[in-house]
């Protein structure tokens, strides 16, 4: 059974930055596509990034530019890089990683909250 954690949430002020970081249980290569999600409350769960396997990378429209998505093979482990930070960025943010049998597995959620 995969496992993946988040980490690297937190308050930060707007306009700072924030990095967060998924680490898996098992190899990363295990999966075709990562990517990172969020929720505000209230809402429904959105698309923030998304890499595949073969490196390609594609972003909600409302943090591009400002958000990076990457991975470390070495580490097991997904970031996303949140520069620019926005009040609207303030979410729980979910790690979600799919198989290349289409098993979806995800992490807890860490909590991002930017102040104004």
């Amino acid at each position: 059974q995969v496992q993946l954690v988040e980490s690297g949430g937190g308050l930060v002020q707007s306009g700072g930055s924030l990095r967060l970081s998924c680490a898996a249980s098992g190899s990363i290569s295990n999966f075709n596509t990562m990517g990172w999600y969020r929720q505000a409350p209230g809402k429904e769960r959105e698309l923030v990034a998304r890499l595949t396997g073969g490196g390609s990378t594609a972003y909600a429209d409302s943090v591009k530019g400002r958000f990076t998505i990457s991975r470390d093979n070495a580490k097991d482990t997904v970031y996303l890089q949140m520069n620019s930070l926005k009040p609207e960025d303030t979410a729980v943010y979910l790690c979600c990683c799919r198989t290349w049998n289409f098993a979806d597995y995800w992490g807890q959620g860490t909590q991002v909250t930017v102040s104004s």
